[in-house]
């Protein structure tokens, strides 16, 4: 028997995966609300594993104490790990495992969906119609159809992505360290020309010293005059106040982002009875032509069934003794 302590749970957790564990008889897991931080860690003495989330804060203090208590995996419901300090679990001898793809197209089709919502301002014009405001003033976007996107990360989920704008009918260009033999209608370029030649740039790649602040002033200078950016993968990714300074200069026509870098205390949260404390995101929201959502790219039925599959059946491959590539190392 492995004993789980999932934290973090919200409704859809629970019953996603407890439909699913019934088919896993040797894996007994208990659930919580809070998530996993070095305050919470020390509720885990006695299980076996834990099971976290991305908005979990899985550092050195907290691998330390998990292993003080006994824990001996940490299998990690979500496909990043930038969260985790992988070396210090290593060193203390505690697997991590993860959930590398659970439905790229999801994310791709959020990604999507941000980019045309911001475009044609369908967030601006739900609220005007509703208040019975039919005019069409400051909703003028312009076509997809024939226009370049460059799809930064070209992994499963770039590679959905890509799909998705081919058949738009866009020009679609990727950046990659290994480009993908599945993408035979993709031009590989430099990251230069992502930035100087595409209309839609959309981010797909992990959060990884390299890639921090990937979009930065110096990177949003070179960007066509009119972009539109979408940021499904990582907040981190773009530097958020270079990215404000973008829009107040008109550098984008648009901005779509389901992530964001000050999004941690929000993800996953109901906060509308509080006050923001942070003016950067009030910045973001108050712009005509951003539109933000709150870390749903994954969320779809397809997705969660995915997500507790794989992430029970890591489980059981550590409870035997077996070596999955799901592993992180």
């Amino acid at each position: 028997m492995l004993k789980i302590l999932f934290y973090d749970t919200k409704s859809y957790d629970k019953d996603s995966f407890e439909e699913k564990r019934l088919q896993y008889p040797k894996l007994k897991i208990d659930y919580m609300k809070s998530e996993l931080t070095p305050a919470t860690a020390r509720l885990a003495k006695g299980y076996d594993a834990v099971c976290a989330f991305v908005n979990c804060e899985v550092g050195t203090a907290t691998v330390r104490l998990l292993h003080e208590n006994g824990v001996k995996l940490i299998l990690l419901r979500c496909a990043g790990f930038n969260h985790v300090d992988i070396d210090k679990a290593n060193a203390l001898g505690i697997r991590v495992m993860r959930v590398p793809g659970y439905s790229p197209e999801a994310v791709a089709e959020h990604a999507m969906g941000l980019a045309l919502a911001a475009n044609r301002r369908i967030h601006k014009a739900y609220v005007r119609v509703r208040e019975n405001d039919f005019s069409l003033g400051g909703m003028l976007g312009f076509n997809f159809y024939g226009k370049t996107a460059g799809i930064v990360g070209t992994g499963k989920i770039g590679a959905a992505m890509a799909r998705v704008c081919r058949g738009f009918g866009m020009e679609v260009l990727g950046f990659d360290k290994y480009q993908n033999p599945e993408l035979d209608f993709v031009e590989y370029v430099s990251m230069e020309e992502i930035l100087s030649q595409s209309d839609l740039i959309s981010l797909h790649c992990p959060l990884t010293d390299e890639t921090y602040h990937l979009i930065c002033r110096e990177t949003i200078q070179k960007m066509k005059d009119g972009v539109i950016l979408v940021n499904t993968s990582r907040g981190g990714l773009v530097k958020t106040e270079d990215l404000i300074e973008g829009i107040r200069a008109r550098k984008f026509f648009a901005v779509g982002l389901d992530v964001y870098e000050e999004e941690k205390r929000n993800v996953y949260e109901d906060r509308s009875d509080e006050i923001l404390e942070s003016s950067i995101t009030a910045r973001l929201l108050s712009f005509p032509n951003v539109v933000i959502t709150s870390h749903q790219g994954f969320f779809t039925e397809e997705a969660l069934s995915a997500i507790s599959e794989t992430t029970l059946e890591n489980a059981m491959a550590f409870l035997n003794g077996e070596t999955t590539e799901n592993e992180v190392r």
